[in-house]
């Protein structure tokens, strides 16, 4: 397949970041060497993010109390599209997702797609609990977007602003980035899933993610979508 590279010129990173103060820095001035506009949304840290990010040279959006991972990249697109930027790499605060390979995301980008940075590869060094989560929740999520997707939990994407103008970013945590791709796969938008290496591949010690509670959350935002896709599709 021919992928049609979407110019640098025109994307910004988005880094949402909730108590990263030790990380961040070293993850922004990482991606500032592959994208000139980094935007760190802080999250309603109490810990010195915000500091530590722009005293790496990124941009920050401080949101007064924590709204919520979905919350933080819904506001990195209201501020970004609107400034002309075609589409945004995100990618996470902790180190886990490695800058260096931001390229690898761009090269398979196109008009409209969504692009995620998969570790379905690198499953056997996560925790058995952390494997299981992954491969049964991308299966289920799978199932409802009509598209088999190995790791559907990857933070490390890339969005187009004509995606996220047609289908929407409505969730406030986690569950946000699953149902951005059920949504995406059900409107005909390209899915596309490219190999990348980690920084550490499994992230329990750094991750804000609560297995329980956001897990029914996952469940309940991916349904909704799926069940909305269907009234797109009968009323298209």
């Amino acid at each position: 397949m021919t992928h049609t590279t979407v110019a640098v010129t025109a994307i910004a990173a988005v880094i949402p970041a909730y108590q990263a103060a030790p990380t961040l820095g070293a993850v922004v001035r990482g991606t500032l060497a592959h994208l000139p506009e980094v935007l760190v949304i802080d999250d309603g840290s109490t810990d010195g993010t915000a500091e530590e990010a722009r005293r790496a040279g990124a941009r920050v959006i401080s949101h007064p109390v924590n709204l919520g991972k979905g919350a933080a990249l819904a506001t990195a697109f209201r501020d970004l599209f609107p400034r002309g930027f075609d589409g945004v790499v995100t990618l996470d605060a902790d180190g886990q997702h490695l800058p260096e390979e931001i390229p690898k995301l761009l090269a398979a980008a196109e008009e409209g797609a969504l692009v995620l940075g998969v570790r379905d590869h690198l499953f056997c060094e996560m925790s058995a609990v952390r494997r299981f989560s992954n491969r049964v929740s991308s299966k289920a999520i799978s199932l409802a977007a009509g598209q088999r997707l190995t790791d559907i939990q990857t933070g490390f994407r890339f969005y187009s602003r004509r995606l996220i103008d047609t289908v929407g970013f409505p969730e406030a945590r986690f569950e946000a980035e699953s149902a951005v791709v059920v949504r995406a796969a059900r409107r005909g938008f390209k899915v596309i899933t490219v190999p990348v290496r980690l920084g550490f591949a499994d992230g329990r010690t750094t991750s804000h993610y609560r297995p329980l509670l956001d897990s029914f959350r996952i469940a309940g935002a991916v349904t909704r979508a799926r069940l909305e896709m269907r009234k797109w599709a009968r009323s298209s």
